[in-house]
Order: structure tokens, then sequence, then C-alpha cells
């Protein structure tokens, strides 16, 4: 159900992302060639469309839209017809158009990945989004519980089981149970002493007990189970306010995204970069699957997320991006003259295929977390 779930996820981003590109050529007079799901070889034409042959490919995790001219070795014969951007003839070269037009279509895929991400948020407000009453709502949270949003790798609530979504209901050691369930004085509470805690779980509306024993090695100089914890509920807002948060929560994850990216670089740079940060689809897999037992929101969320960070990494300047191809542009408009097509499709291909292998090594690393 999960692998499922994450192809549907994963469909509807990239359709999104194609489509964009896909308008915004249409837009500018600009022939599109083909609509792919998914990387060649082409398993099957699914319709052919306003001038477009809609495909489905062999290579699962992406997808494209081949626009006529993109390619610099790609010509019309009546190279000199410049449409208008308002035409509907859809015969213009990408070579033809302004540049202004180019890095639009360019960018238009991930402009419509952020409002992909900005219209899901806002439907998990709408129908009810899970919320920390720490926040700037807080007041408007229903139904407030304990959560363990986070769990250390090898620490012993990981040994355990423990899993972000737990519901934390009860607190105890022999001879003394805490009543007030609160993340400052659950820690003083595991604080007290090394003797093994006992907790009683929310999971999956399954009730569930676990027995477990601080250590002083996951906090320096204090006994700890190694999880996070909030008090959290569930926010619904009418319409409006959905939107409006929804904006605001998206340009947030978007900030921090660009932040993270931004410092995984850097630290690639300095020759520290930690790609154990960095999760493939196989990895996203299970991810889906915890989610998707919380339920549909969390699914919601999750898509949001993804969605955002395809955005963030489709912006890189690197070759075979839509950042990449937008920095292409920019050159050009600079030398106010094409790029070279050979160095062209060779920066493209070399980019291609770079994206390829690290993605092999992250999905390998990824099985391998499994065994």
């Amino acid at each position: 159900m999960s692998i499922i779930i994450f192809i549907i996820i994963l469909s509807v981003l990239v359709f999104v992302h194609e489509m964009g590109h896909f308008l915004a050529a249409k837009k500018a007079g600009v022939r599109v060639d083909e609509f792919g799901f998914g990387f060649p070889p082409r398993a099957a034409t699914l319709f052919e469309k306003w001038g477009t042959k809609f495909t489905l490919n062999w290579i699962p995790f992406g997808g494209f839209v081949k626009i006529f001219g993109e390619n610099p070795n790609e010509q019309l014969p009546n190279v000199g017809l410049r449409a208008s951007p308002k035409s509907n003839i859809g015969l213009e070269s990408f070579q033809n158009i302004s540049k202004r037009w180019q890095a639009t279509i360019l960018a238009a895929g991930v402009a419509f990945n952020f409002l992909l991400a900005w219209a899901l948020i806002s439907l998990g407000f709408l129908i009810g989004m899970p919320y920390s009453i720490e926040n700037e709502l807080g007041a408007r949270v229903e139904n407030a519980q304990l959560m363990v949003v986070g769990v250390l790798p090898d620490s012993p609530a990981f040994t355990a089981g423990l899993k972000s979504g737990d519901v934390i209901t009860s607190i105890s050691r022999e001879g003394e149970t805490l009543f007030k369930m609160e993340p400052d004085k659950v820690s003083e509470f595991v604080n007290k002493s090394g003797d093994k805690i006992n907790l009683q779980i929310l999971r999956n509306g399954k009730r569930e007990s676990f027995e477990i024993g601080p250590s002083e090695n996951v906090l320096d100089g204090r006994f700890a189970l190694g999880i996070s914890m909030d008090t959290v509920g569930k926010l619904s807002l009418p319409l409006h306010l959905a939107f409006w948060h929804g904006a605001k929560t998206s340009i947030s994850l978007l900030t921090e995204t660009v932040k993270g990216l931004a410092s995984l670089i850097i630290d690639a740079f300095r020759g520290r970069a930690d790609i154990s940060q960095i999760t493939g689809p196989v990895g996203i897999v299970g991810i889906v699957g915890d989610a998707s037992q919380l339920g549909f929101v969390y699914i919601l969320t999750l898509a949001a997320f993804i969605s955002i960070n395809l955005a963030v990494i489709n912006l890189l300047p690197f070759p075979s991006l839509d950042g990449g191809r937008i920095l292409f542009v920019l050159i050009e408009a600079i030398k106010g003259s094409p790029v070279n097509p050979r160095f062209f499709n060779w920066a493209n291909t070399i980019g291609f295929a770079l994206l390829i292998l690290l993605m092999l090594t992250i999905t390998i690393r990824d099985i391998g977390n499994l065994f």
C-alpha cells in the first residue's frame, strides 16, 4: 500500500510540475511535442491532444515535457517568424521567443510545485491539521495530546520501537506515576533516575505499552529516552484563514528547505557533507507508510513538503535541472548570442548522468538501511 500511495503522490507532483511548463509554453505560443510521465525509454503513448503526445515511460521516478527548440539543435524552417505570447498557433520554437518567456517557461514548473504545496497545506487546515498549542494559533487547537514528534537514532526510545506520532497517555515507574502530560514534566520525570520507565501510548487508535530504560548517553548529564515531544491537537480553520495560513506555512517550509539545502551544499564544498540526511525513493516509501498510518492529513502534509523540496532542488543552477537551463538563458541574455549547442548538450547529458548516479547511490543506501 505504501508503494501505491508513493506512486500516486509522485505522479501528482510530476504532473503538476510538468503542467506548469506545458501551460507556460502554450501561453508563449511554443510547440510542445511530448508530455512524458517517467523517463525514456517509452512504454506507451497514452493519447495525443493539442498537438502533444502524452506518453508513459519505463523509468517511473520523474517526467518531462519536450518543448520544440529547447534543444538548440532543433529549428523551424521559418526561424525568422516570431509568435506573439498570446498566439494560439503553437508552432513557435523555444529559441525564437524572448529570454523573459524562456525563463518563465523553465520556472513555471517550480512555481506550480509551490502552488500545489500551498493548496495541499490549505486543504489540511480546512479539514483539520495537527498543530502545536505553542504555535501562533494554539488557542484554536482542539483535543490537544502529548505526542512524540521525533526519535533519536540508536536511543533507548528508538531501540524500544517508539515512533513519531505516538501519543503518550501515561508514564510511570515503580511506585510513581506522572499525571500531568507536558513535555517539560515528562523530561523531569525521566531524569529523576535510571530506573525503567513504563510508557502507555496510543498508536493508530490502538493502545500499546513500552518499558524503556533511560540513558545518560543521549543528553550529557541527564537521563533521557531520546524523544522530542510536543502538545499537539487538531486545528481547523475557515476557508480564508486556511489559505492565508497555508501560504505562510508554505513560505516557511520553502525558507527552511532552502536553508537546509544551502547548508548541505556548503558542507559538501568543505568535505563534510552527510548524505545520510538525504532520502531517495525507497526511503520516502517508508516515510509515506508511516504518514499513511497517522491519517490522510499527514499524507497531504508530506506531499506538500516533497513538492516544495522538488521546487527548490529544480531551481539549483545545475545542468539538466530547470535552474541550470535558466542559467544558460541568463548567460545568453548577457552575451547576446546562443550558447554553443554542443556544449549545451554535453553539459545537460553529464548533469543528468550525475543526477541518476546520485539517485542510485542514495537508493542503494536506503535499501541497505532496510536490513
